[in-house]
């Protein structure tokens, strides 16, 4: 019997990144997309993700924000990674002070971006851009 395949809930207002993504994850990964910081909570309470990479940067409320928003609803198992093209060191200032469980450069992709994802999730650690 094979164990059911990670949950993931990509969060991101670019159409294109959210395909591009969901794309190069599904092979691997059970995923769900969204399109905006709106309606992450309930998304986050109704699917029980394993993990939710989400944007820095939308229009209406900052992904920094959602994180500590959606945590309230989300099962304690469940990981958010700040995933954005912001500056390293910024965006792991804010990991850091949002309660993300980690942070991922958007130049990380195809193949890396399934490693790292695999191994967050593996090694219950922040995987580094």
């Amino acid at each position: 019997m094979t164990a059911p395949k990670v949950r993931v809930l990509v969060v991101d207002d670019d159409p294109d990144l959210l395909e591009l993504v969901r794309r190069t994850l599904t092979p691997h990964f059970e995923v769900q997309t969204h399109r905006s910081a709106l309606g992450v909570s309930n998304l986050v309470r109704n699917g029980e993700p394993d993990l939710v990479l989400l944007d820095v940067n939308f229009p209406a409320l900052k992904g920094d924000q959602v994180v500590s928003l959606a945590r309230r609803y989300a099962p304690r198992t469940t990981k958010f990674i700040l995933y954005s093209a912001e500056d390293e060191s910024k965006l792991r200032s804010l990991a850091r002070a949002s309660g993300a469980d980690g942070y991922l450069s958007k130049s990380v992709q195809g193949t890396e971006l399934i490693q790292k994802l695999t191994a967050f999730r593996d090694k219950d650690q922040t995987v580094p851009a």
